[in-house]
């Protein structure tokens, strides 16, 4: 991070800290204020500030969670928070099974995190082919090597896996795998929290309603 950066995050979590959140209107749109936020902590220059931690569960209640890289999310919250993953793996047959999850965002420079709750869909294959073509070469020959979650024996394995696909789609395109692609989560809460000083964060509550979303303060 170079030192102006620095210097702008500094001022921007200062301000957090000490303003916190104002008090929001039921009328507001998360997904904007989603945006302003998201949009601070790619500007301060932290790593992959794209990372989310993805929580889904078994349908006996047992839960798991991992980070995964958000890839795109809709304004007014049509279109949801997308990520992409092979559908061989824990996660994927876990939301196969029971399709809700949550998401969190954790930008600890800034002081912020981000919840997000709702049900999980596939997204269409032509969608995840569109987006499988912007990935790098090596990054799709990797989705199609990996038995993504199953036991490796030794990674030598996995190797001679990686020269396998080189050597089939030697001098050609990579291709969509069948077993590769894209979830979207719907909102249907997101709650913002910002650190504030003695640990008295604030947090403010958006829940969807057929009316909107419906927002609340709630205590630290």
């Amino acid at each position: 991070m170079s030192f102006r950066a620095k210097l702008k995050t500094l001022f921007t979590a200062g301000k957090g800290i000490a303003l916190g959140l104002p008090d929001l209107a039921a009328g507001n749109d998360p997904i904007a204020l989603f945006g302003e936020w998201y949009r601070a902590a790619e500007e301060s220059g932290m790593l992959l500030p794209e990372t989310m931690t993805l929580a889904t569960c078994t349908p006996a209640g047992r839960p798991s969670a991992r980070a995964v890289l958000l890839k795109r999310w809709g304004v007014g919250g049509d279109d949801g928070f997308v990520f992409f993953t092979n559908y061989g793996s824990r996660k994927a047959k876990e939301l196969d099974e029971n399709p809700f999850a949550a998401l969190l965002f954790h930008w600890p420079i800034l002081e912020r995190q981000v919840r997000v709750e709702g049900p999980v869909e596939r997204i269409s294959e032509e969608e995840s082919a569109a987006y499988f073509q912007t990935r790098a070469r090596g990054s799709r020959i990797g989705a199609w090597a990996s038995y993504q979650s199953e036991p490796l024996a030794d990674r030598s394995d996995l190797v001679r896996r990686v020269r396998e696909i080189e050597q089939r789609f030697a001098g050609q395109d990579i291709p969509l795998p069948p077993f590769w692609g894209g979830y979207r989560l719907t909102p249907e809460l997101i709650e913002f929290w910002q650190g504030r000083l003695n640990r008295l964060h604030d947090r403010i509550s958006y829940r969807r309603t057929d009316d909107g979303w419906h927002t609340e303060r709630l205590w630290p």
